[in-house]
């Protein structure tokens, strides 16, 4: 592979102009074809074969329009001083609903003076809009007009919001300035690491070349299939911050070379031999842990995973081709135009402090490995605490209409409201007389109601055809309450003679996720780390390396969910990253700063993915630099210490580019984003800093020669996948093979 990706590189470096052509026409046109075509986005949050599902089917199939998931509509009309009855109050709400009804798809105008659809204190009642034809993919946009219908009812001095039964996950994340600070933090880390701007500008030109491609297609993608609406804030973290840190380390091996005295197309060569193929091999182990994603049972996950790989494909196809290009056509100009008092590197004598930092591990590994481990072990300990659960708005940003409608359905009709029980009754034998209603839909809405933790149950609603009833729970709990999932299983336990009960609605499906994450989760986990500990064996020929990294991963892993745990379960410092307090919580200071918030099930499988493969990247290069010294002169403490100075400083300024990049979405006022930057970011600061720089060095200066022992058998079978380029390889063959078979006894 790595003559392949030598001679790739070599053909770029000789035809720069056209290469960096063909790019920025393939990224400006895509962004182009994405402008003026975008793809709609959607969240199809269906957990097939689940309880939930069921009742979702049943719902939108047997009873008509607005009752299809996405074909109603609230407006939670709300009057400050007074009741909603008086007489004006009464004619502006209906003129909004004669508005309302001019809106295209609206089927049906329920008026808050219904019974039900006023709170107890008269102030607060709701406008239920059903809809029939309209694009679900467009919801937020007729919502939008239903609201600006509602104009009457602002204009007397009332509020008017639309409600949304959805969840902060469920939004269109919009990308925005916090790409623009990401951005800004990697070029300011690139001018310290590399003292020249015409050096620092490569990683940021290629890795928004890569982002811009990427989003491109995954906009053009939402033709075809079903795009969730978290893929571009996924597919721009993710991308962004391995784009610039691939492009970071091609850069720093070629001005090495450079500074060796080699021609910068023989050097250019070198670089896409050895570095190049550490990218490949760095960016299918990112690849295969989204890809597992594929076994998580859900949908959503599904088109998340291979969707956002496709960011880490542009990320690896625009470093062994572009930057290659980008070299050639820069020449020794890579180093113009440096800046003062930067980017000075190590001693006249080549040492370095990483080097140095190696040694010192060498020198008293067991000490260095107890100490990391104490360490690592308490950053995870928190983790046991993660607590999960909805995320419901109730934790959104308080400038949205979310979460004001979400705090108006708790102040006037309570908690529930925001997280209703859809129960639908599959009847054993056609219903025909529909007055009165049939005894088994009575029996159904008394159970329903007998269940603890219940506090409405409306009448039933038969559907067309009789063979469906549907009764509609308000719990005593918002849904983010973990007593709220008790009720779902109450709900669930009723038994009616002649009918066959199934629960929906945003908590069930919670409920529901739970148990499908808890059945999954082991099987993508064992894929995750079997496929990446084969790549790696593939990598390096060597099975004790390829378990090792794997089990490093999962320490990261540790201390990341910990930190989860920390800020947002135990809530110490929720509100340091811009989340605000739940409803309900008091205003005070320590409660602003201080307070749980519940993780969504599905977030840490998809963070281990993320994380697995991220965490790689440092472990391919950093071994990737220490297997080529043991090869050169057989030294293993010695090898250790000159890995780790060789790699030291790259990883370290790749590492604290991505973290800047994944603190600076923390910005965000999704709370899902939020949650995905602090555990991110935490755990390759993490993984750069005590676990390549102490943990891992220790373990391989214990390990000694058998790092790279491989039985005979299994060096025979395994195709000759180097990563490292075959010049370095040649000289010193005779090491390696000295350690096919050893150990054998």
């Amino acid at each position: 592979m790595s003559g392949l990706l030598g001679r790739l590189g070599g053909w770029c470096a000789r035809h720069g102009v056209a290469v960096l052509a063909i790019w920025v026409l393939l990224a400006v046109g895509l962004t182009a074809g994405s402008v003026l075509f975008p793809g709609p986005v959607s969240n199809n949050v269906a957990i097939p074969g689940t309880d939930a599902q069921r009742a979702h089917d049943l719902m939108r199939d047997g009873f008509g329009p607005g009752y299809d998931p996405g074909g109603t509509v609230q407006i939670v009309v709300h009057s400050a001083d007074g009741p909603l009855t008086s007489q004006r109050r009464v004619r502006a709400v209906h003129r909004a609903m004669d508005e309302i009804r001019r809106v295209p798809h609206v089927v049906e105008v329920l008026t808050p003076y219904r019974l039900g659809g006023m709170a107890p204190s008269r102030q607060i009642g709701i406008i239920t809009v059903k809809l029939k034809g309209h694009d679900n993919a467009k919801l937020a946009e007729t919502t939008g007009k239903l609201s600006a219908a509602a104009e009457p009812i602002r204009a007397l001095g009332l509020e008017a919001v639309p409600a949304d039964s959805g969840t902060p996950a469920d939004k269109e994340i919009k990308t925005g300035a916090s790409e623009v600070i990401g951005v800004v933090c990697a070029l300011l880390v690139l001018l310290f690491a590399f003292g020249t701007l015409v050096a620092a500008m490569i990683p940021i030109f290629t890795a928004l070349v890569s982002i811009a491609t990427g989003l491109g297609v995954i906009s053009l993608l939402g033709h075809v299939v079903d795009v969730p609406k978290q893929a571009s804030i996924m597919a721009t973290m993710i991308g962004l911050g391995v784009g610039i840190d691939y492009a970071l380390f091609l850069l720093s091996r070629h001005r090495k070379l450079l500074a060796d005295g080699l021609a910068v197309r023989e050097a250019v060569r070198r670089v896409a031999a050895s570095s190049g193929g550490a990218v490949v091999f760095a960016g299918g182990t990112v690849i295969i842990a989204l890809s597992a994603l594929m076994l998580g049972g859900f949908p959503l996950l599904q088109t998340l995973g291979w969707i956002t790989g496709i960011s880490v494909i542009c990320a690896v196809l625009t470093s062994v081709t572009l930057v290659p290009a980008l070299l050639g056509l820069l020449g020794h100009r890579v180093n113009a135009l440096r800046l003062p008092l930067v980017g000075r590197r190590k001693a006249a004598d080549g040492s370095s402090g990483w080097a140095g930092l190696g040694v010192w591990v060498a020198r008293r590994p067991w000490g260095v490995l107890a100490l990391s481990v104490a360490v690592l072990a308490a950053l995870a300990a928190p983790a046991l605490a993660l607590t999960f659960g909805p995320l419901d708005d109730g934790y959104g940003d308080r400038g949205t209409d979310a979460r004001r409608s979400y705090e108006l359905l708790q102040a006037g009709f309570g908690p529930g409201m925001n997280g209703p029980l859809i129960v639908v009754a599959e009847l054993a034998e056609k219903a025909v007389d529909r007055e009165p209603a049939p005894a088994v839909l009575q029996t159904l809405r008394e159970r329903v109601e007998a269940v603890p933790g219940v506090t409405h149950v409306a009448e039933p609603v038969l559907n067309s055809a009789g063979t469906a009833a549907l009764v509609s729970a308000v719990p005593d709990y918002a849904p983010s309450d973990s007593r709220a999932l008790d009720v779902v299983k109450g709900v669930r336990a009723i038994e009616v003679e002649g009918a066959s009960v199934h629960v929906g609605g945003e908590v069930a499906g919670m409920a529901d996720a739970n148990a499908r994450i808890a059945e999954r989760t082991p099987v993508v986990v064992g894929v995750v780390v079997l496929l990446s500990a084969l790549l790696l064996l593939l990598a390096f020929r060597s099975p004790v390396v390829a378990i090792k990294a794997a089990l490093m991963n999962l320490v990261s892993l540790g201390a990341a969910f910990g930190a989860l745990s920390l800020v947002f379960s135990l809530g110490l410092g929720s509100g340091l990253v811009g989340m605000d307090p739940p409803v309900g919580t008091d205003d005070s200071y320590l409660t602003t700063l201080f307070f749980s918030v519940p993780i969504d099930s599905y977030i840490p499988l998809m963070l281990f993915a993320v994380l697995f493969g991220l965490s790689m990247d440092y472990e391919v290069f950093l071994l990737t630099a220490v297997r080529q010294a043991y090869l050169k002169h057989g030294d293993n403490s010695r090898a250790v210490a000159e890995g780790l100075g060789t790699t030291g400083r790259v990883i370290t300024s790749a590492a604290l580019i991505m973290v800047a990049v994944f603190v600076a979405f923390i910005a965000y006022p999704d709370p899902m984003v939020k949650i995905f930057g602090v555990g991110l970011a935490v755990a390759i600061a993490v993984d750069a800093t005590i676990i390549r720089g102490f943990l891992v060095p220790a373990t391989m200066v214990l390990l000694g020669r058998y790092n790279w022992w491989c039985p005979r058998w299994l060096d025979r079978i395994l195709p000759n996948l180097s990563i490292e380029g075959h010049d370095e390889e040649s000289m010193v063959e005779e090491p390696r093979k000295e350690l096919v078979g050893a150990g054998r006894t």
